[in-house]
């Protein structure tokens, strides 16, 4: 639901002029543009609750900006004030028949002596400024030549900043050159803005979503949990205002949402994807990408609707790390789970292994186990190094000790063997 920001206009006078010093304050950088952390910072003098405040900021940007502009700014501050007065925070709080002009300014603990102890140090630096040396002539021989200043507004971040690269210089040449054509589609500013993606592969039953609950501490919409096969289709587990499922279809035509590429596998795909959506504080840093379990046995002889080595591959180009988990009672690797490995080749710096579920074999089966999988895996990453094998349980690590005849194994938090002695 999008919300249309009220003009400035409905904001008194001496109170915008109010407004436009705090925002001055919080503004660290002077871009013009109040970020997540400058937020945080100048919102937490307020003494609201982070879940009051977590609904001022989704109702101020509106947009999905990311920042909060002049105009936010204020449209934040008479939340914060209504809600201090009581008022449950809604989007159409500002739509109600408060008074916005006579609505007086929120109140911030601490804001006033900061401000005087800002001011007081700019009215030190102005008296002082005219007693300070010339510097000297030669100080500017290994500056910038040129004198154009750029102005604040142009980059603000350096998101921004790529941004603007891509823009002018390199989108050019993709467009000249019809790279979206051959290797992967232009850019646009929601894969800037994407947060960094965790993919999640492996067979049925393996532990992938649970693995996913166990890091946000609680369920997700769409999860399910089972003994069975349960996850049928690719579930993008991001940040959200409330908890929904949003439907791939409309989820690869949003401007605001990096996924606009996977409508090049059509309909049959975008029926098995989905977004879920919920308010996490680990999602706000991170997304998820759960994955269908790939077939093993007679089940892969079943051909999928769409190219799911396709799908697999585009997401690791989107992704900065892949988890591959393995269970213990499951090391066969299928035709097409070795398709699915060999679809990422190109992207082994983000691979890790994991062998999930390993408390339910004891000590001397694991070595095995793990002596199989690295035998397994050998002949499916073709590389001369030992891959590294993470063990886990159910997406936690462990710690134990194993005895094996004249040796003692120190198994750490997700590490190879650390320590080799002699009993």
């Amino acid at each position: 639901m999008e919300f249309d920001p009220i003009p400035i206009g409905s904001c008194s006078k001496d109170h915008q002029n109010i407004y436009q010093q705090w925002f001055n304050h919080a503004d660290s950088d002077g871009d013009g543009r109040i970020t997540g952390n400058d937020a945080t910072k100048f919102f937490a003098m307020s003494n609201l609750s982070r879940q009051h405040l977590k609904q001022v900021w989704a109702i101020a940007d509106s947009k999905r900006q990311g920042y909060l502009g002049f105009q936010e700014f204020i449209i934040a501050m008479q939340l914060v004030s209504l809600a201090q007065s009581g008022h449950p925070i809604t989007h159409d709080l500002l739509n109600s028949d408060v008074d916005l002009k006579n609505l007086k300014p929120p109140i911030l603990e601490g804001l006033d002596a900061l401000l005087a102890k800002k001011k007081h140090k700019q009215s030190e630096l102005d008296v002082n400024g005219s007693s300070q040396l010339q510097p000297s002539p030669s100080s500017s021989w290994f500056s910038s030549k040129s004198t154009k200043k750029v102005p604040l507004s142009s980059v603000t971040s350096i998101i921004d900043g790529l941004k603007r690269l891509y823009i002018q210089k390199l989108k050019p040449l993709e467009v000249t050159y019809r790279f979206n054509d051959f290797v992967s589609p232009l850019l646009t500013n929601s894969d800037f803005d994407a947060k960094p993606m965790v993919m999640l592969l492996g067979q049925y039953s393996t532990g992938k979503t649970t693995f996913i609950k166990h890091l946000l501490k609680c369920s997700y919409p769409g999860a399910h949990i089972g003994p069975e096969p349960t996850t049928d289709r690719f579930v993008v587990v991001m940040s959200g205002p409330d908890e929904r499922s949003i439907p791939g279809n409309t989820v690869a035509v949003q401007a605001d949402m990096p996924f606009s590429g996977l409508t090049t596998f059509g309909t049959a795909f975008l029926s098995k994807f989905e977004c879920s959506q919920m308010p996490h504080p680990l999602l706000e840093h991170i997304t998820f990408v759960d994955s269908p379990g790939v077939l093993s046995g007679e089940k892969q002889r079943t051909q999928r609707a769409y190219d799911f080595t396709g799908v697999t591959s585009w997401f690791a180009a989107k992704c900065d790390l892949i988890l591959l988990l393995f269970d213990p009672h499951k090391l066969d690797i299928s035709d097409e789970f070795n398709r699915v490995i060999s679809s990422l080749r190109g992207h082994d710096d983000k691979i890790r292994v994991v062998l999930n579920k390993a408390d339910q074999v004891d000590t001397q089966q694991l070595m095995r186990v793990y002596g199989a999988l690295m035998w397994s895996l050998g002949k499916v990453l073709n590389t001369p190094e030992v891959t590294r094998v993470y063990i886990g349980y159910v997406a936690s690590y462990i710690h134990f000790t194993v005895n094996v005849k004249m040796f003692s194994l120190t198994w750490s938090v997700g590490k190879r063997p650390t320590c080799f002695r002699n009993r």
